[in-house]
C-alpha cells in the first residue's frame, strides 16, 4: 500500500516531465508493503553484510542465500530462509527514518507482471493520476524518470527467483540505489553490475542473543540453550520456530531438544538427518494443535500453504469457502468463523506464519519453503480439499471490478501460487474459474505481455487436458486472441481466432450463435491486421448464413449487418456502408421507433459515415436529426442530447462551418453548466472544447479568459495531472505564447 509523507520542507514539489511522466507529489514518498520486522529481529552484527558500505561500492546490491555443500538438496532449499528480506526491510526502514531517501520503493519481484503492476501503482502515486497507456509503457516512463530525477531513491526488488523477470525492469540513475533479494546466487546470473552478497546462518553468539531475547526471563527454561543452538545449526528459521514454541509454553530447551531428537530420528532417511527447519516446523504444528485442539490449526495451515506466502489477504480466511473447509460444515457459521480465527492465531503463536494487522489490507505471511514442506506432507485428499477451498475463497474475495487496486495484484499473486501448488487439481472439472478471473485481472490492468503469456500457458494446458474443441479450451483461446489484439499483435490474434471459428463451426454448425459470433470476432481481427478484403469476406459470409438460417430481421442478422457496415466503413467503402446503415436504420425505426437508443445510435453512425465521405449536407442533416430526437425524448440538457450536440459541433468544425460550430459548442457548454454544475468533468471538457474553437476562429482573448477560469475550477475538481487539465494548460500556453 502506498504511503505519502511530507516533512514540510519539500511539499508539493513539481518535478518536470520525464519520459511521459509528470510528477507532482508530497515528498518524501514511501511505496509498497515493506514487511514488518519479526519479533526478536537481529541486525546480525557478525554475519550480515553492511548494506550501506556495499551500496557505496555499487549502486545495485543483491543479497542471496549462501550455498551449502554440493548434494545437500533439502538443506540447500531450507537455507534459502536465512533472513534476506528482513535484512533488506531493516535497511530500508533505517534509510526512511534518517531521511536519507526521498522515495522508498518496495516491489514484489517474483514475476515481471508483479514488478510492472507495482511500477504502475507507483506512477499513479507520484503523478497523482492514472498515467496513460499500457503497463509496459507506464513502467518504461517511470524508469526513465528515475534515471533523470534529482530525488534520492531506493528500490528493493524482493524475492527474485529468475533474472529473466528483471529484464528491462531494474532502475538506474545517479541519485538511486537498488537492493535485490534472491533465493540463490544462481537466481542472479545475468544481473549486470550487481554486487552479490551472501547470507547464511547465525553465528553462535547471534543465535544465543536471539534465543535469549525471544524467551522468558526464567533461567530454568533456558537450560540446554547452547546445545539446542548446536542441534539447530544456528538456522534462523529453525530458531524462530523453536523459540516460538518455547515462548508460548513452559517447556525448557532441554525438553525441546529431546522432542527434536526423537522427531529428527523419525524423519531421517537412509541414516541422513533432515535439515533442522524440516524438524522444527513439525514440532510447531504439534504445538499449534495443543494450543487449539480440534484440528483447525492443521486445516488452516493447509489453506495458507496453497497461497502466496508473501501476502495472503487475512480476509480470505473469513470467506465462507475457507471457513467451511477449515472448521467443518457441521459447526454454525459464527462458531466456525471463531474456530478459524483461533486456528490462525495458534499458527502465529507457534511461529508458522505471521499476521500483519497494520497493513492495508491485513495480510498473512508464510515462508515459501515451509509452504512446500507442508504441501509435501499433506495427504492427497487433504491437498485436493485445501486447493478447492483456497480457489473458492479467492473467488469470493475477488471484486468484480479490481482495476487500479493494490488488492488486484495481491489476488493475482495468490492465484498464481495456487496454480503452481495445485497443478492439475484446478483442471479436474474443467478450467477452474479462479484461473479465468486471474487472467481477466491481467487484461484489466493492461499488463499486455504478461497477459498474453498467461493465456498462452492456459491454452497449452487446456489443449493437453481437454483436447481441441472443448468449451473451456475455446473460451481460453478467445481470451488469448483478444490479448494478442490488445497487445498490438493482430497477426497472431488472427491465427487463434481462425482456430476458434473453425472448431465452433464443426461443433455447432455455421449458423449457431456462438459460431456466428466467433466469425464476427475473426472479421474484426482481420480488419485490425489490415486484411480488409478477407475481413469483409468473412463478415459477409456470416451475414448470409445468419439471414438464411434465422431471417433478415432476426436480432442476430441485424447485429451482424451492423458489423458488416462497420467493416465497410473501416475499409473506406463508404457507399456500401451507407447503404447498409440506411437498411438497419429503417428496420429499427419501424420496429423500435425513432427515439429508441438503438435507432439513434444507428443514425449517429450513418451521420459519421456521411462525414467521413465528405457528404456534408447529408451528415449535418443526420446529426441534427439525432440532436432533435434526443431532445424530444430526454430534454435539451440531458447528457445524451448534449453529447449529440457536441458531435454536431465537431462535424460543423470539420466541414468548415465555423460560426455554426461556435454556436453549437456554446450551447453544449451552457447546457452542461446548467445541468451538471461548473466543476463536473463533462462541463470542464465542454469549456476546453469551446475555448479551442474560440482560438481557432481568432477569439484569443475569449479563449484565454475561459481557459483561465476552467483550469482554476479543474484544479479544485480533478486530480493533479489530469489529462484534460494538461490539454487546457497546453492550449492556454499556445494562446498566450503566440
Amino acid at each position: 500500500m502506498a504511503q505519502v509523507n511530507s516533512t514540510g520542507t519539500d511539499s508539493q514539489t513539481p518535478v518536470p516531465a520525464a519520459g511521459g511522466l509528470l510528477v507532482s507529489a508530497d515528498w518524501p514518498v514511501r511505496f509498497g508493503p515493506i514487511p514488518p520486522l519479526a519479533d526478536g529481529f537481529s541486525t546480525r552484527p557478525e554475519t550480515a553484510p553492511d548494506l550501506l558500505v556495499a551500496l557505496d561500492r555499487a549502486p545495485t546490491v543483491a543479497i542471496a542465500s549462501r550455498a551449502r555443500r554440493a548434494g545437500a538438496g533439502a538443506q540447500q532449499d531450507w537455507q534459502r530462509c536465512c533472513g534476506k528480506t528482513q535484512l533488506a526491510a531493516f535497511f530500508a526502514e533505517s534509510q526512511w527514518r534518517t531521511h536519507s531517501v526521498d522515495l522508498l520503493i518496495w516491489v514484489d519481484a517474483r514475476s515481471s507482471a508483479s514488478i510492472m503492476a507495482g511500477y504502475v501503482e507507483l506512477a499513479r502515486t507520484i503523478a497523482g493520476a492514472s498515467s496513460p497507456g499500457d503497463a509496459e509503457t507506464v513502467a518504461a516512463s517511470l524508469l526513465r524518470w528515475l534515471g533523470q530525477t534529482d530525488k534520492r531513491w531506493l528500490v528493493v526488488l524482493d524475492d527474485v527467483a529468475d533474472t529473466s523477470v528483471l529484464d528491462g525492469l531494474v532502475p538506474s540513475g545517479p541519485t538511486g540505489r537498488v537492493i535485490i533479494t534472491a533465493g540463490s546466487t544462481q537466481s542472479l546470473v545475468g544481473v549486470q553490475d550487481a554486487l552479490v552478497l551472501e547470507l547464511g546462518s547465525f553465528s553462535s553468539r547471534e543465535a544465543m542473543s536471539y534465543l535469549v531475547g525471544r524467551m522468558s526471563g526464567d533461567p530454568d527454561q533456558r537450560r540446554g540453550a547452547s546445545e539446542l543452538i548446536t542441534d539447530l545449526e544456528s538456522h534462523p528459521l529453525a530458531l524462530a520456530q523453536a523459540t516460538a514454541t518455547l515462548a508460548s509454553s513452559w517447556m525448557t530447551c532441554d525438553e525441546y531438544r529431546s522432542r527434536f531428537s526423537r522427531r529428527s530420528t523419525a524423519l531421517s532417511t537412509k541414516g541422513e538427518p533432515p535439515p533442522a527447519p524440516a524438524v522444527t516446523w513439525t514440532l510447531a504444528i504439534d504445538h499449534a494443535d495443543e494450543l487449539m485442539p480440534g484440528g483447525c490449526a492443521q486445516t488452516c495451515l493447509a489453506v495458507a500453504a496453497m497461497l502466496d506466502g508473501h501476502g495472503i489477504p487475512a480476509e480470505l480466511f473469513s470467506m465462507p469457502a475457507a471457513i467451511s473447509y477449515i472448521a467443518g460444515r457441521s459447526a454454525s457459521q459464527s462458531a466456525a468463523a471463531q474456530s478459524t480465527r483461533a486456528g490462525l492465531f495458534s499458527l502465529e503463536q507457534a511461529g508458522l506464519l505471521a499476521i500483519e494487522r497494520g497493513s492495508d489490507p491485513p495480510t498473512v505471511r508464510m515462508s515459501h519453503v515451509l509452504q512446500r514442506a507442508v504441501r509435501a506432507a499433506m495427504p492427497a485428499e487433504m491437498l485436493e480439499l485445501a486447493a478447492a477451498a483456497a480457489g473458492a475463497a479467492l473467488l469470493e474475495l475477488w471484486p468484480e471490478d479490481d482495476r487500479g487496486t493494490r488488492l488486484a495484484q495481491i489476488l493475482r499473486s495468490n492465484a498464481a501460487c495456487l496454480q503452481r501448488a495445485a497443478g492439475g487439481l484446478l483442471w479436474q472439472d474443467g478450467c477452474h474459474p479462479v484461473l479465468i478471473r486471474a487472467g481477466r485481472s491481467l487484461d484489466h490492468a493492461m499488463l499486455l505481455s504478461p497477459a498474453t503469456d498467461y493465456w498462452a500457458e492456459l491454452t497449452a494446458i487446456g489443449d493437453q487436458v481437454f483436447g481441441p474443441g472443448h468449451p473451456d479450451s475455446m473460451a481460453i483461446i478467445e481470451r488469448l486472441a483478444d490479448a494478442y489484439v490488445a497487445a498490438g499483435r493482430p497477426e497472431e490474434a488472427v491465427a487463434w481466432h481462425e482456430r476458434v471459428s473453425a472448431e465452433l463451426a464443426r461443433a455447432f454448425g455455421l449458423e449457431h450463435p456462438r459460431a456466428l459470433e466467433a466469425r464476427v470476432s475473426l472479421g474484426h481481427v482481420l480488419m485490425s491486421a489490415g486484411m480488409r478484403d478477407q475481413s469483409l469476406s468473412v463478415l459477409a459470409a456470416a451475414l448470409s448464413d445468419s439471414e438464411g438460417a434465422h431471417g433478415p430481421q432476426h436480432h442476430e442478422s441485424v447485429h451482424i449487418r451492423d458489423e458488416v457496415a462497420a467493416g465497410y466503413r473501416a475499409a473506406g467503402r463508404f457507399g456500401e456502408a451507407v447503404k447498409l446503415y440506411k437498411q438497419i436504420l429503417a428496420g429499427r425505426d419501424r420496429a423500435l421507433g425513432a427515439s429508441h437508443p438503438d435507432t439513434l445510435a444507428t443514425r449517429q453512425k450513418l451521420a459519421e459515415v456521411y462525414l467521413a465521405d465528405r457528404r456534408m449536407k447529408e451528415a449535418f442533416s443526420q446529426y441534427k436529426r439525432v440532436v432533435a430526437d434526443w431532445q424530444k425524448a430526454q430534454g435539451a440538457d440531458h447528457p445524451e442530447t448534449l453529447r449529440a450536440r457536441a458531435s454536431l459541433a465537431s462535424a460543423y468544425q470539420r466541414g468548415g462551418r465555423m460560426a455554426l460550430a461556435v454556436l453549437a459548442y456554446e450551447e453544449v457548454y451552457a447546457g452542461t453548466d446548467r445541468s451538471l454544475g461548473p466543476e463536473d468533468s463533462l462541463t470542464l471538457a465542454a469549456a476546453v472544447d469551446l475555448a479551442r474553437i474560440y482560438h481557432a476562429v481568432g477569439r484569443r482573448s475569449d479563449a484565454a479568459r475561459l481557459l483561465h477560469d476552467t483550469t482554476k475550477r479543474g484544479d479544485n475538481a480533478l486530480a493533479s495531472g489530469d489529462p484534460l487539465m494538461r490539454l487546457a494548460q497546453e492550449t492556454l500556453t499556445a494562446i498566450e505564447g503566440g
